[in-house]
């Protein structure tokens, strides 16, 4: 990876899908672009990308390499590094510069002095003590999943233990599943896998009982509940099923979870964006508007981050987005700008 410059237009946190697909936005506008990746993407342990067009089933790291190359191939910067702190400040505009108009004022023609706050930058640091400063920051670190705590489930996440029916449903279709309630959405989810296999087991573990509503549906889909606490996820290689607190073994191929989601946006709170329980109740995010502006000026999100459900394609695609509003706020800012050296010039030609 690249070395780290002092200062860019566009600093983004994360280098997934929807990272790199901002800073290829950006790069392709002649925007300096800094990507900053701490190289532990959330899909690493699964096999393949899937539901992506073009690429599916691809390796995600394999994807991610593609990515940062046509980064670099527009001369955008990928840098390795954790990012700690995000500050915001303001600085005196050069003369006949307009200020952010959302949180200031402007520069007037003549002898450009400002009315009001500054030009806002924010200054990124790393967990090695680099610093770097950015006109724009977009976030992009997505999440981290907050898997149940039952002995052997983690060695087998991302392979025969998994949350989505979209992302790894055809690889387990057919075979015998087991869902285990560890979120709001766990009935949702297994309703979902049912259409991907007939033989599905609803696993009460320690969550609340189901309503009799729900219960109605899994019964009706076909899916028996089953109760009891599991304290054990089977299996060496391959997962061979749980087994329950009274020493039931539930024999199953497959163990679908609803891990909580956890953003890893936490180094914002300086800047007043605190995570938020996201409304699904799947876990936290950093909200945002539809195009990925924060409440705070100049700060951006795209992907889970924002958006805990997002798959691979929606969060390049949020990214897409993302960098390409800010391009255009930043052409704005520009323009505003150079009107105003403009009509500096015209009153100054004015009065000679």
């Amino acid at each position: 990876m690249t070395q780290l410059e002092n200062s860019y237009d566009v600093v983004v946190l994360g280098g997934g899908a929807a990272g790199l697909n901002a800073a290829l936005m950006l790069a392709r506008s002649r925007r300096s672009v800094a990507v900053i990746d701490a190289g532990t993407p959330r899909n690493a342990p699964a096999q393949g990308v899937h539901g992506l067009l073009g690429r599916e089933g691809m390796s995600p790291l394999e994807l991610l390499e593609l990515g940062r190359a046509e980064v670099r191939g527009y001369g955008g910067d990928v840098v390795a590094g954790r990012v700690v702190n995000v500050a915001r400040v303001s600085r005196a505009p050069e003369p006949g510069i307009v200020a952010d108009e959302r949180d200031s004022g402007q520069v007037g023609p003549g002898d450009g002095a400002a009315a009001g706050p500054y030009v806002e930058e924010f200054f990124v640091t790393l967990d090695d003590g680099r610093t770097v400063r950015a006109r724009r920051v977009l976030v992009a670190t997505g999440l981290a999943d907050e898997l149940p705590d039952v002995p052997g489930l983690r060695e087998h996440w991302g392979n025969d233990v998994l949350h989505c029916p979209y992302c790894h449903g055809w690889e387990v279709r057919d075979q015998r599943i087991a869902v285990l309630a560890s979120s709001p959405m766990s009935v949702h989810q297994a309703l979902l896998f049912s259409q991907l296999t007939d033989d599905i087991v609803f696993l009460s573990h320690t969550a609340d009982p189901v309503s009799a509503e729900d219960a109605e549906k899994l019964v009706a889909r076909g899916i028996r509940i089953v109760d009891g606490k599991v304290v054990e996820v089977l299996g060496a290689d391959r997962l061979t099923g749980v087994r329950l607190a009274d020493g039931t073994v539930i024999e199953r191929d497959a163990l679908v979870v609803a891990p909580r989601m956890n953003t890893r946006a936490t180094f914002l709170a300086d800047l007043g964006l605190i995570p938020e329980p996201h409304p699904s109740g799947i876990g936290d995010h950093i909200p945002a508007d539809p195009v990925g502006r924060t409440s705070v000026p100049g700060v951006w999100i795209a992907g889970n981050a924002t958006d805990p459900s997002a798959q691979v394609g929606a969060a390049a695609a949020a990214g897409a987005m993302a960098g390409a509003q800010i391009n255009a706020e930043l052409v704005m800012e520009e323009t505003a700008a150079a009107v105003a050296v403009h009509r500096a010039d015209r009153a100054e030609s004015a009065s000679v």
